[in-house]
């Protein structure tokens, strides 16, 4: 004779969960660029340029390998794939203008920060990951703001402007580093539930 099912059981592993370990990552880089952008306010457009190309290729690899983690474990993906491919494509259309200008830098820089914060929005009001769904809306939030700020005054003086990045980037970085925490204390995106289990009677 077969007895009743257990109930269902939820294992957690909040402590290994790549996903969170990601994110986590993208806020250190994030802080990384913001602090040598606030510590030389007097940087090269090419240098510039070169450091935020640099930035979104890496972003963009932690974007593609969080939708990767989620779309195993079941999760909404597309937004992060398509984080990752507005990055890719700014930073290469950065590093493809050798000549470019400090105005047309601040330019990619707003436009992106402009396209991924409305995409985090769009992700929090969307996705599964609740607990973290504060976090995310928020760090979507400052990203819209700081593009609006970029690009209704991209001919600012040169100083002011990379000091709003640098700053920007410090703020974000935080952010995200916040929310690797949040996923992994919580465990969010390694949850299993596993079928009900026969037991002899």
């Amino acid at each position: 004779m077969i007895a009743s099912p257990s109930p269902l059981r939820a294992s957690v592993e909040p402590h290994d969960n790549p996903s969170g370990w990601a994110m986590i990552l993208r806020g250190v880089i994030a802080v990384v660029f913001g602090v040598i952008v606030l510590r030389n306010p007097t940087l090269a457009a090419t240098t510039l340029v070169i450091l935020f190309a640099v930035y979104a290729f890496i972003d963009a690899g932690m974007d593609f390998f969080t939708a990767a983690r989620r779309g195993r474990a079941g999760l909404r993906w597309g937004w992060f794939v398509f984080e990752g491919i507005v990055s890719v494509a700014l930073g290469v259309l950065a590093l493809a203008l050798p000549g470019m200008t400090i105005f047309l830098a601040v330019l990619l820089i707003g436009l992106r920060a402009l396209v991924l914060g409305t995409l985090e929005l769009a992700a929090a009001f969307s996705g599964k990951a609740v607990e973290s769904r504060w976090l995310i809306g928020i760090a979507g939030a400052v990203s819209i703001l700081f593009g609006i700020l970029l690009l209704a005054r991209p001919a600012a003086g040169a100083v002011a402007l990379l000091w709003m990045i640098g700053a920007y980037a410090l703020v974000f970085g935080v952010l995200l580093f916040g929310l690797g925490l949040r996923m992994l204390w919580t465990g969010h995106e390694e949850t299993h539930v596993h079928p009900p289990a026969a037991t002899p009677a």
